[in-house]
């Protein structure tokens, strides 16, 4: 349903984008996920038909954006970060001229509005003025705008992004049911939003896809590698000589030296090896560790580390640069 194939962008011959590469093609919720300036809204932008690439092809149902404009545009719903929303209009108006404007029936208008309204649950404010609205509800009145014309694909970029707790809960559980009978792709630097509603992440950094998968394949992937820290009775040197003859550890960094004593901390793939091989390799040497712990990433450590290289990875190894994005 919507097919992204090699898209790249460039301003002034500074790449923006570097052959971003993924396929959709069943109904749920889609993270795109990566730090800003990462290139998410860029990428929506080209999807949507707003921003044109350098070079790549996006199809929306098998209609080309930009050869077959107004086939491809009519299957997409898109919330942009900050809702072109007419702040001197009700709901209601601004969904009816909204409807009208994308070339719904006059006979049908009214029941699509009353629909959409209905389900984003800003019914009992559809009289009041928009600027009078919580930012929560103008949200809302913006998610109720991509359901017009009932496209088959809703695009949001950044739903979530300055609001409370409980607004933030609401759009979370919108999304979610939304997802039921619509492909929803949103965006979002947050990896905890992520990884709450998606079927499928996608994470991107520095204009790359560089990971994909199901949120507990990422997981398990982003937290591969155990950090282990170690406290011996041994100068850093001693300490240093020590752990590079010890095999599956990678990483070493000095944590602090101290009168007789060091600190290292370490990534390893197997703690329980890493850790005895470390236990024995002191003890050959006659020396004593004080402290030998597993240090737990968390999934936000995980994904800063992943998102500063530009590496290219999957959760799924068969895959790269391309996503297989078929639920179950």
């Amino acid at each position: 349903m919507v097919k992204v194939e090699n898209l790249v962008k460039s301003y002034s011959d500074a790449p923006v984008l570097h052959g971003i590469s993924f396929e959709i093609t069943e109904n749920g919720v889609y993270g795109f996920l990566g730090p800003n300036g990462a290139g998410k809204s860029t990428t929506m932008n080209i999807i949507t038909g707003c921003l044109s690439a350098t070079e790549g092809r996006v199809v929306i149902g098998g209609y080309d954006i930009v050869e077959e404009p107004e086939q491809a545009k009519k299957l997409i719903g898109y919330l942009p970060e900050q809702p072109p929303l007419y702040m001197d209009m009700t709901p209601y108006e601004y969904l009816c001229f909204v409807a009208a404007a994308r070339g719904v029936e006059k006979s049908e208008i009214r029941g699509q509005v009353e629909r959409s309204m209905e389900l984003t649950g800003i019914t009992p404010v559809r009289d009041r003025l928009i600027k009078h609205l919580s930012k929560g509800y103008k949200q809302r009145v913006g998610i109720s705008e991509t359901l017009l014309g009932d496209p088959r694909v809703i695009i949001l970029d950044e739903p979530t992004g300055g609001l409370d707790p409980k607004q933030i809960t609401e759009i979370r559980d919108l999304v979610r049911e939304l997802g039921k009978d619509h492909i929803i792709l949103f965006s979002s630097h947050i990896m905890q939003e992520v990884q709450a509603i998606s079927d499928r992440v996608m994470i991107i950094a520095k204009g790359r896809l560089i990971i994909s998968g199901k949120p507990e394949e990422l997981e398990q992937y982003l937290r591969r590698k155990p950090v282990i820290t170690i406290r011996a009775r041994a100068s850093a040197d001693e300490a240093a000589r020590i752990l590079a003859t010890v095999s599956g550890i990678d990483d070493i960094e000095l944590l602090e030296e101290s009168e007789g004593f060091s600190a290292y901390k370490m990534t390893a793939e197997d703690y329980e090896g890493a850790a005895e091989k470390i236990f024995f390799a002191f003890a050959r040497a006659g020396l004593a560790l004080t402290t030998l712990e597993h240090e737990a990433i968390s999934l936000e450590e995980a994904f800063l580390q992943l998102t500063s290289g530009m590496d290219t990875y999957s959760a799924d190894p068969d895959e790269e640069q391309k996503v297989n994005t078929k639920n179950g």
